[in-house]
């Protein structure tokens, strides 16, 4: 039985984290990403305290529209403020805070099933 998913060759897959950067479908990354099924960029948030509306806006102009935003705060989990939150929700996008790592594994997973998702990672 096989475990792992067939993933398309022209999805985004994050293959390994950590060290200060991400190795995203065989390209290094030495800064904070945007990862989307089909492309990854340079996110200019290195601190999760800088996060805002504005910084997320690749995300929600994304078409086919993400569903889900998981946002990578580096080495632990932050609180987002419900304010944010409430400002993030209102342009159509959920979000869910992880640490790092987490928000890597669980993108792999979700996107692997085909769902609509994105990740904002800081390194750690």
């Amino acid at each position: 039985m096989d475990l792992l998913p067939r993933i398309p060759a022209d999805r985004q897959v994050i293959n390994a984290y950590g060290d200060g950067g991400f190795r995203i479908s065989g390209r290094h990354w030495t800064e904070s990403v945007l990862v989307f099924p089909g492309q990854t960029m340079a996110w200019d948030i290195a601190d999760i305290g800088n996060l805002s509306v504005a910084s997320l806006e690749p995300a929600f102009d994304m078409q086919p529209a993400v569903e889900l935003l998981l946002i990578g705060c580096g080495p632990s989990m932050v609180f987002i403020d419900k304010g944010l939150r409430a400002d993030i929700r209102s342009r159509g996008l959920v979000i869910e805070a992880l640490d790092t790592g987490a928000a890597c594994r669980t993108y792999n997973l979700l996107m692997g099933e085909g769902r609509r998702v994105a990740a904002a990672l800081i390194p750690v």
